[in-house]
């Protein structure tokens, strides 16, 4: 297997300038490198560039899969957004790490996986991923759930080490968190066991009313703060920087969950436990389709033979210059159609006659050996059972 690697940036907050772009062409001469982006493949040879540090200085997204199955997908996102403690409660093992650079905290998510056939669309995944960081910056934690949740997979984590906070909807996944949960190879039965517990609300802004009521709260240099940046257009995040805010003091007064705290230990155990059940249901699926499939084509079987039921010295007839042809093909036909007479003799409780039929046919044919061991491999000199 030739080596393949692949390396894709995204600056999403910002373009890159002139000077930028320079620099970073002098990490690669074949590299596709343009204000929004660089992107790289190897077939030999390695990247020169640190991913860590470019992400600190130029990027705010990352990817990067070799076709042996390492895998890494990286988000770069304002600390003001996403509290880096919060962040921090989810990360264990080597499957995802967080640190904060000039206000910003940069998240990594990890894996390798075992018997990983690279395809060709997986060139795609980084624009199916970045929508995450939106939902990150709104304060969806889900994705650093599965990133926990990927560490739990791979036993990295203690099993009485206990779960961290819960975030709603992790059992009905977005597009972009199905890519992640693909990306990553995280189990499916996993995250259903983990799910379980999880609400099926998602986070969401309070209706207009409270939205209403907690406006004209809101000082009026605070209010004339936030037009003056809307107004000046410079910072990106201030719609989710004021929604974030909003939906933390209207909505804080809900009661925290007080249902008891799971262990790492527990979750992976009630995912072997629903995979087991899976494996046994499709099982049973799997034999109920075989047995109405034969059934079928029994019932099938059954009309065939009925309707050749009076024809018999016809197909005897067929079936004799089929093999003077001398021709395997025509063989082949022939024991299809001897095959016929059997099922038919056999249905019809009529099989002294096909014995006798089938003695005369291989008198008639004893030469012919490759004739003789077709019908020997069919079961078809033995006569009727």
């Amino acid at each position: 297997m030739s080596e393949y690697q692949y390396y894709e940036f995204q600056a999403l907050d910002r373009p890159l300038t002139q000077e930028q772009m320079s620099k970073l062409r002098a990490y690669s001469s074949r590299a596709q490198i343009t204000p929004r982006s660089f992107v790289n493949e190897y077939n030999w040879g390695d990247f020169k560039g640190n991913p860590c540090q470019w992400m600190e200085q130029y990027f705010d997204a990352f990817l990067y899969f070799a076709n042996w199955g390492s895998r890494r997908f990286m988000l770069r996102l304002p600390a003001k957004l996403l509290d880096p403690k919060t962040a921090s409660s989810y990360c264990a093992g080597q499957n995802l790490s967080c640190q904060q650079k000039d206000g910003h905290i940069i998240l990594s998510f990890e894996a390798e996986l075992e018997d990983y056939e690279w395809q060709e669309e997986e060139r795609s995944w980084l624009a199916s991923l970045v929508p995450i960081r939106s939902d990150l910056m709104r304060g969806d934690h889900r994705a650093l759930y599965l990133g926990w949740l990927l560490a739990v997979q791979f036993q990295e984590i203690r099993d009485d080490a206990p779960e961290p906070p819960m975030p709603p909807g992790l059992g009905k996944l977005n597009a972009p968190l199905d890519c992640l949960a693909d990306f990553l190879g995280i189990d499916p039965d996993l995250i259903a066991a983990a799910a379980e517990r999880s609400p099926d609300h998602q986070v969401s802004i309070a209706s207009k009313k409270e939205v209403g009521d907690w406006v004209r709260t809101l000082p009026s240099a605070e209010k004339d703060t936030i037009v003056a940046r809307l107004i000046d257009g410079g910072d990106p995040h201030l719609s989710a920087e004021v929604r974030q805010r909003a939906i933390r003091e209207i909505s804080g007064k809900i009661r925290p969950d007080k249902s008891p705290v799971r262990t790492a230990g527990a979750i992976y155990a009630r995912g072997e436990a629903l995979a087991a059940e899976r494996k046994q249901q499709e099982a049973e699926r799997r034999a109920q389709e075989k047995a109405r499939r034969e059934r079928a084509e029994a019932e099938a079987r059954k009309k065939r033979l009925e309707a050749l039921a009076g024809r018999e010295y016809e197909i005897w007839s067929t079936v004799d210059k089929l093999i003077a042809t001398k021709q395997p093909k025509r063989y082949d036909q022939a024991v299809s159609l001897v095959r016929d007479l059997h099922d038919l003799a056999e249905m019809q409780g009529n099989g002294r006659d096909f014995k006798s039929r089938m003695g005369a046919l291989q008198r008639e044919n004893s030469a012919k050996s490759t004739l003789i061991e077709r019908l020997r491999k069919g079961k078809l000199l033995g006569g009727v059972a």
